[in-house]
C-alpha cells in the first residue's frame, strides 16, 4: 500500500470512530477535538517522546483501565495535564488547558482507546504523523455537518501560495490568524524541502527553524489545540499563542519576513473596534478583514512579503475600505491579484482572492501596477464533487513568474486572456476600486447546481449574512461621519 493510501486509510478509521460517539451527543467539532487529547497521548508514546508528561498520566496508564474507573481517570487526566503547578511543558499546557472530555458512557472511550490501539502505527510512522493529522483536519473541515470548513484554505491553494512566495531558512514567517496552522506547515515543509530536511544548515539556524522561525495567533481556544497539535507532529516547536491580532496581542508578534494568512470574514464579535494602539485607517471599523489587512503591512519587515485570503468587499468597498487600499499601495507594491473561483470554500457564493504584496523600503507610492489574474471566469464548478488540485493553479503560477516579489517578466494577455496590468493611474480613475473584472463569464453560476437542502439552506445564509454585514459597516459608516460633524 503506498504512503498516501495508508494515511487515508488511517484517517478514514479514524473518521468512521465518530460515529460510535453520536448517542453522546458529540459534534464532529468536538469529535475531532476529543480525539486530538487521546490521539497526543498515544503519539508520544510511539514516538518515545513521554518523558514531557507525568509517569502516572501515560497512554498506557489510561489504556490499561476498564469501565467508570477509566473514565473517572481519563476526567482527571486532561483536569491535571493543564495544571501548570503538575506540568511543566508549555505545549501540553496549552494543549490541556481548560480541556474536558464531552465522553458521557466509558463503554465509549473504550471503544475510541482500543480503535486507536489498533491502528497501524509502524505505516504511520513511516509515513510521518503530520500528515496522519492533517488528513484528519481536513476531513473534518470537508465534512458538511460540522461546519468546520466554511473558510478552510485547501491545500493545494496554500501550497500554491508558498511556492511563490518562497520561505527562506532564517526568515520570521507568521500567521495572525493561524487556524489549524496549514500555512506554517507548509511553510515549514517547504524551507526543509530546500534544506534538505535542515541538514544543510548549521546547529544555530537549525535551532533557530525549529523554535523561533513560525509565530502566529489563533483567537478559538479549541483551534488552537488543533494547532498545537498539527505543529508539533510536524517538528515544529514554536509555539502560536491563543490570542486576538486585533488586540494588543497582535503587536507582541513582532516584525515578520513573510505572513501568510487567511483572516476570518466578518465583523469583530459585539462589533468591537480593534484595539490596537498602532492601527490609524481601521482603529474605528469593526470589520474583521479590514483591520487584518493593516496588521499585515504593519508587521511587515521592508522588504518583507505577503500573501492574503480575503473577500471581493476588501477590494471595492468605499470609505475606510477605499483608505485602507489607498494606504496599502503607498505603503507595499501590491504586484499581484488573484482572483479565485468560487466553491472551493464551504460556503456557496463566498467570492475571495489572492494578494500578494512586499512592503517597501519608503512609505510612498510604492505601488506602480497591479496584475489580476482572473481564474474565476468561466471556471467550472468547484465542490465536494470537483475539489481543487494543484493542477488548476499552473497557468497562474506560470504568469506570476519565479520572483517572489513579482519582478519576473510578464505578458498582459489582453481582453481574451486571464492576465493583465493596470497602472497605478488606472487603478486612481476607478476610485481605487480593485474588484476588476473584464472577461464576460458564460458559465454557470455554481449555485445553480445546488440540490440538496442543506446545500441550499447554506447559500441563502452565506447570501444573508454577507447582506448583514454590509449594512453594519454601512450603519458604522454612517455613525462615524455624523460624530466628526
Amino acid at each position: 500500500m503506498s504512503s498516501n493510501n495508508v494515511t487515508r486509510d488511517i484517517v478514514a478509521k479514524l473518521w468512521n470512530l465518530c460515529h460510535i460517539l453520536r448517542d453522546d451527543g458529540i459534534t464532529y467539532n468536538e469529535y475531532v477535538t476529543e480525539l486530538t487529547y487521546l490521539l497526543f497521548l498515544k503519539m508520544l508514546a510511539e514516538t518515545g517522546r513521554e518523558d514531557c508528561l507525568p509517569q502516572e498520566y501515560r497512554w498506557s496508564a489510561l489504556d490499561s483501565r476498564e469501565g467508570l474507573e477509566q473514565l473517572e481517570f481519563y476526567r482527571q487526566l486532561l483536569l491535571d495535564l493543564g495544571n501548570q503547578k503538575k506540568v511543566a511543558d508549555p505545549v501540553i499546557l496549552a494543549i490541556f488547558t481548560d480541556a474536558q472530555t464531552r465522553l458521557r458512557k466509558p463503554t465509549n472511550l473504550k471503544s475510541l482507546t482500543d480503535a486507536i490501539d489498533r491502528l497501524d502505527w509502524f505505516s504511520a510512522r513511516e509515513e510521518g504523523l503530520g500528515n496522519l493529522y492533517e488528513g484528519l483536519l481536513e476531513k473534518n473541515a470537508a465534512e458538511k455537518k460540522s461546519g468546520a470548513g466554511q473558510y478552510f484554505t485547501p491545500r493545494p491553494l496554500i501550497d500554491c501560495i508558498v511556492r511563490l512566495v518562497q520561505p527562506q531558512a532564517g526568515e520570521v514567517i507568521q500567521d495572525p490568524a493561524a487556524g489549524t496552522g496549514g500555512f506554517l506547515v507548509a511553510a515549514d515543509q517547504y524551507v526543509k524541502n530546500q534544506t534538505d530536511d535542515l541538514y544543510t544548515l548549521t546547529q544555530e539556524q537549525g535551532r533557530f527553524q525549529r523554535n523561533e522561525a513560525y509565530r502566529g495567533l489563533e483567537l478559538v481556544p479549541d483551534t488552537h489545540r488543533l494547532c498545537l497539535m498539527n505543529l508539533m507532529l510536524h517538528g515544529i516547536e514554536s509555539v502560536v499563542m491563543c490570542g486576538d491580532s486585533l488586540s494588543p496581542d497582535g503587536e507582541s508578534l513582532g516584525k515578520a519576513d513573510v505572513i501568510l494568512t487567511n483572516p476570518p470574514f466578518g465583523t469583530k464579535k459585539g462589533g468591537g473596534r480593534p484595539t490596537r494602539s498602532d492601527f490609524s485607517v481601521t482603529a474605528e471599523t469593526s470589520n474583521k478583514q479590514l483591520a487584518f489587512v493593516e496588521h499585515i503591512y504593519r508587521a511587515l519587515k521592508p522588504g518583507g512579503r505577503a500573501a492574503v485570503v480575503l473577500p471581493d468587499n476588501v477590494l471595492f468597498e468605499d470609505n475606510t475600505g477605499r483608505k485602507l487600499r489607498q494606504q496599502l499601495m503607498d505603503l507595499c507594491d501590491l504586484h499581484t491579484i488573484l482572483r479565485l473561483p468560487t466553491g472551493i470554500f464551504y460556503a456557496q457564493g463566498v467570492k475571495t482572492n489572492v494578494l500578494f504584496f512586499t512592503r517597501g523600503k519608503t512609505d510612498r507610492g510604492n505601488t506602480k501596477a497591479v496584475w489580476v489574474y482572473d481564474l474565476r471566469a468561466n471556471m467550472i464548478s468547484f465542490g465536494k464533487t470537483r475539489l481543487l488540485t494543484v493542477a488548476d493553479f499552473a497557468e497562474f503560477e506560470a504568469a506570476f513568474g519565479d520572483d517572489p516579489l513579482g519582478k519576473a517578466p510578464r505578458t498582459d494577455q489582453g481582453e481574451e486572456g486571464r492576465f493583465r496590468c493596470f497602472t497605478r493611474e488606472e487603478i486612481a480613475a476607478r476610485n481605487d476600486n480593485l474588484d476588476i473584472s473584464w472577461l464576460r463569464d458564460t458559465s454557470d453560476d455554481p449555485e445553480d447546481d445546488l440540490t440538496e437542502p442543506e446545500e441550499i439552506a447554506e447559500a441563502i445564509a452565506t447570501h444573508l449574512g454577507n447582506a448583514l454585514r454590509e449594512i453594519e459597516i454601512m450603519m458604522e459608516e454612517l455613525t462615524n461621519g455624523a460624530d466628526s460633524r
